[in-house]
């Protein structure tokens, strides 16, 4: 079995740092986030996030630019602030003793995610750490997870995906992996939907111990 997990809003509280990195972002050049581009950043990977954002305000900025900024933006909060989410700790400790492989799955900047992973001593508590952004995968894809399986050396039904997003758990569901939905309070108007696509749903990951 393969548990795969993703890191923002899963593993780690974080989803709230992007939102104010769009908001500082924008706000330096006289803009703000609109809804239309908040609902399409969130399920875009980088660095096809950076590319629609230049499109969509016409900026003069390159995609390596924006993502760069992004980067020097997010990196404090990552390195020193954002929390893990209760229970994950014992959670990946549990599903080890259980003899399962441990991967990430992550449309995070790589340098991001290895500093929270280090922080909390986790570098090495995974088999795998896949970037969505570096593989060319689009989280809300089913092909994304029918390629993932592949790449993990797994059937699709002996992977379980944890996930907060309703769009990324419909398509690991789609592609034949097992879902758990956990609750994050950037898709708190969402949860049914989560509920709706996932073979189960947690509140909390204490709730799995």
């Amino acid at each position: 079995m393969i548990c795969l997990f993703d890191l923002d809003g899963t593993l780690l509280d974080s989803n709230g740092i992007w939102v104010e990195v769009d908001r500082t972002f924008l706000g330096r050049r006289g803009l703000a986030p609109t809804p239309e581009y908040e609902k399409t950043v969130a399920r875009t990977v980088f660095p096809a996030a950076a590319d629609f954002t230049r499109d969509y305000y016409r900026l003069p900025d390159s995609p390596d630019a924006i993502m760069a900024e992004w980067e020097a933006l997010a990196e404090e909060a990552y390195r020193l602030h954002a929390p893990l989410k209760s229970g994950a700790k014992e959670l990946l400790s549990r599903c080890r003793e259980a003899g399962a492989v441990l991967a990430v799955f992550t449309a995070c900047i790589p340098a991001l995610c290895e500093a929270a992973l280090a922080r909390f001593g986790l570098e090495t508590a995974f088999e795998k750490i896949l970037y969505a952004g570096t593989l060319g995968l689009q989280k809300h894809s089913p092909d994304c997870f029918g390629q993932l399986a592949r790449m993990l050396g797994a059937p699709p039904g002996d992977c379980v995906l944890f996930e907060d997003s309703p769009e990324n758990c419909a398509a690991a569901a789609k592609a034949g992996f097992k879902t758990v939905g956990v609750y994050d309070r950037y898709y708190d108007g969402r949860q049914e939907e989560l509920r709706a696509v996932c073979g189960r749903y947690v509140r909390s990951l204490t709730e799995l111990l």
